[in-house]
């Protein structure tokens, strides 16, 4: 079969919009789905409204509806990650259009490239990641630290490593509300010294965004970086109008009675989840408010 180009089969003429693309265009190819999969899982990924409230389960307990690995892969210049989606078994997590959970070093990275229609939010865990765009900004963050970059209606930004050894992150993809899709593009650059981390019962609770965090997100989404300092348990319940994950950054826990180890994730039902660990274990819980719109990926951009 004669093999067409990336713009093609990505579904955009990247040369007849606003925006070319560049030589290495970040996501451009989202390599993590098989090829024979990914007109099926990208190409035309339309969906459909998401329900904005959801029922409880019965006993008000959350119950696990999916496992996902996140699967090893490359991207931009010769930049390592592990993708959690979109992949075969989830193409979105509505308003979640994609995650990875990165570690890139020198000379790999992220060069100038184009995105539209929805927030780049980017959690910095160990290392540094520095942003310049065509706005003007130019940030660099450390642990605990984020970068929100806005596309809106079209921007171009570049996101390059630390110096370190270890330049580790997750890099989520939160699609914009459709009246917002023509705003102007934005960026946000916030401390990890800024942010809001609280110790107690054995845990370290970061608050990254949601109540009580300083991440201004367009859309309502809810993520805690939990970290164990002792053998405990963590409580949270997950609200009837999100969608959650939860993602095991490091070590393996048991939520509900299932064993889930480092790089892999569940989707959950709503309501009250408990996850019993030990010492050294770290996770992300995330949750989202759907906007029960279509998600239209084409590559770097989010129609």
């Amino acid at each position: 079969m004669t093999r067409r180009p990336a713009s093609v089969i990505l579904g955009i003429d990247l040369d007849a919009r606003t925006m070319t693309a560049p030589r290495w265009t970040r996501r451009r190819l989202i390599r993590s789905i098989p090829a024979a999969a990914t007109s099926f899982a990208i190409v035309g990924c339309e969906g459909k409204g998401t329900p904005i409230v959801r029922p409880a389960t019965k006993d008000g307990l959350a119950a696990i509806t999916a496992r996902i690995a996140a699967r090893a892969t490359e991207d931009g210049a010769g930049a390592k990650l592990h993708r959690l989606f979109p992949a075969p078994e989830l193409r979105h997590l509505d308003p979640f259009v994609l995650f990875d959970d990165f570690d890139v070093t020198e000379p790999a990275g992220f060069p100038e490239h184009p995105h539209r229609g929805f927030e780049a939010f980017t959690y910095m865990i160990a290392g540094a990641f520095h942003h310049r765009d065509n706005l003007g900004n130019d940030s660099e963050i450390g642990p605990g630290g984020t970068q929100r970059f806005n596309s809106g209606r079209g921007a171009r930004h570049s996101e390059m490593p630390g110096p370190g050894p270890s330049n580790r992150g997750m890099q989520l993809w939160v699609n914009l509300v459709a009246d917002k899709k023509t705003m102007a593009p934005e960026y946000e650059g916030i401390a990890g010294a800024d942010m809001p981390v609280t110790d107690r019962d054995g845990l370290r609770l970061r608050t990254v965004a949601g109540a009580g965090s300083p991440v201004g997100l367009h859309t309502e989404v809810d993520i805690v970086d939990v970290q164990w300092l002792a053998d405990a348990s963590f409580t949270r319940e997950l609200s009837t109008a999100h969608h959650g994950l939860v993602y095991v950054l490091d070590g393996a826990i048991d939520l509900l009675g299932e064993t889930v180890s480092a790089r892999h994730a569940v989707t959950l039902a709503p309501g009250v989840a408990e996850i019993r660990a030990a010492a050294g274990t770290r996770l992300l819980w995330l949750g989202g408010r759907p906007h029960g719109q279509p998600i239209r990926q084409r590559g770097p951009f989010v129609d």
